[in-house]
């Protein structure tokens, strides 16, 4: 599938979609949108694909977040309802393709993508990137990502995030619990690699039940949860995968995944 906003290559079972509208900063305009919808969409069918990548094309930028033109635009509110609609869309999509997700953030992560970011299993951050929800500045509010963001960050420093519209630099995202990793510039590329390499050399059966029941059980209560993931325990003690890894340690040998 071609894409105008984006780039989209699979190497190795690794799928990196690029944002690649850097004359916007990446802004996040209803056809960037659709367009990383449908290329997630197309992550979670192609099972060539072990391990999804998202990174920018643009030198600083990551993305500036959402299009603010759109949110003055004289057209009815239910469009404008309609459009933001598709970053819940996209929230759930990476929560649910059943592969690990890593987001390579080479530049600044502002409003909106920083919720896109936040929706992927891993951060590995560029030491000049920033992020930050700065919609209140501009008389807005990051409703759409905070839910994201106080499920990774501590609940007063979301408030300082949301409240003051400050950005924070790289180094700050790691310590609160945003960015995993932080590396220089010189060094990021390979450190994203290596991640990808190792998520996508695992089983890709035992990936997908880990995933979706990671995605599930987020929100669940503790004996509702504990439930559920001892059903998914018994569902992998099935699979010919864990076998073939419980036989390949003892044996002291790479695993010869099936993904069934």
């Amino acid at each position: 599938m071609a894409f105008d906003t984006l780039l989209y290559e699979v190497d190795a079972g690794v799928a990196t979609i690029s944002l690649n509208q850097p004359d916007t900063r990446n802004a996040l305009s209803n056809e960037l949108l659709e367009e990383l919808i449908a290329a997630y969409g197309q992550v979670r069918d192609d099972e060539a694909v072990r391990c999804v990548v998202l990174t920018s094309t643009h030198e600083k930028v990551f993305s500036s977040g959402a299009n603010l033109a759109g949110f003055g635009a004289d057209v009815p509110l239910v469009h404008k309802h309609f459009a933001s609609d598709k970053l819940v869309e996209i929230f759930q999509l990476i929560g649910q393709i059943g592969k690990p997700s890593i987001c390579a953030a080479n530049g600044h992560v502002l409003a909106g993508s920083l919720g896109i970011a936040l929706a992927h299993d891993l951060i590995v951050a560029k030491d000049t990137a920033s992020f930050g929800t700065p919609e209140i500045n501009v008389g807005a509010f990051p409703f759409m990502i905070m839910a994201l963001i106080y499920r990774n960050v501590g609940r007063k420093k979301t408030n300082e995030l949301l409240l003051l519209g400050d950005r924070i630099d790289a180094a700050e995202a790691e310590r609160i619990g945003i960015v995993n990793k932080v590396v220089p510039a010189a060094e990021f590329d390979a450190a994203v690699g290596e991640w990808a390499a190792k998520l996508a050399a695992k089983s890709p059966v035992v990936m997908r039940l880990g995933k979706d029941a990671m995605f599930r059980q987020m929100d669940m209560p503790l004996l509702d949860a504990l439930e559920y993931l001892h059903a998914q325990l018994t569902i992998t003690m099935s699979t010919e995968d864990l076998v073939e890894g419980v036989t390949a340690f003892f044996e002291k040998r790479d695993p010869e995944w099936k993904g069934r």
